[in-house]
């Protein structure tokens, strides 16, 4: 299991949604120069973003990027949900049926004891995960980099997106 880079490139962009005053916007060209990557990939990102209700999209030669609730309100689980969907990791393909010993007259009983068990764990070890996710926020990460990046790190990339979003 490996999640799509796509989540680390939506989280860190969305850090840098934070900061900006309540009327202003980032634009995908800016983001993705930050972040080094294609404008059309960051497009396709950010498009997942606002069909979730993550971000809203203003158009226009002046438009770009906001979040579409509070920073509180957004978990990494989200974004996790937002760019890769909601369909479990694991998935039961029931190859017990396949088993020598679910073939006899014993099925029914074979059937509820062996997948259901493998099952549950894996489900249950995936909501262990969803829960965590579940746990931190935006505003947990954003707090979390200002404690351990630099304050002059931290005021560079806030007044990058200042500049670009007054260019």
């Amino acid at each position: 299991m490996q999640y799509s880079i796509g989540v680390e490139y939506g989280l860190h962009c969305l850090v840098y949604l934070i900061d900006i005053p309540p009327d202003a916007t980032i634009g995908i060209k800016e983001l993705s120069a930050f972040q080094g990557v294609s404008e059309t990939y960051l497009s396709k990102i950010f498009s997942k973003l606002t069909k979730a209700g993550i971000v809203s999209s203003v158009p226009g030669a002046k438009g770009g990027y906001k979040l579409a609730k509070s920073p509180a309100e957004i978990s990494f689980w989200d974004v996790v949900e937002a760019v890769e969907g909601s369909t479990p990791i694991f998935q039961c393909k029931n190859i017990k049926d396949n088993s020598y010993l679910c073939r006899d007259e014993d099925y029914a009983a074979c059937s509820r004891a062996s997948s259901c068990e493998i099952n549950i764990v894996m489900l249950e070890a995936e909501d262990s995960m969803r829960n965590v996710l579940r746990n931190k926020t935006l505003t947990w990460l954003n707090e979390k980099l200002d404690r351990v990046l630099t304050p002059e790190s931290r005021k560079e990339t806030r007044e990058y997106f200042a500049d670009s979003n007054n260019a």
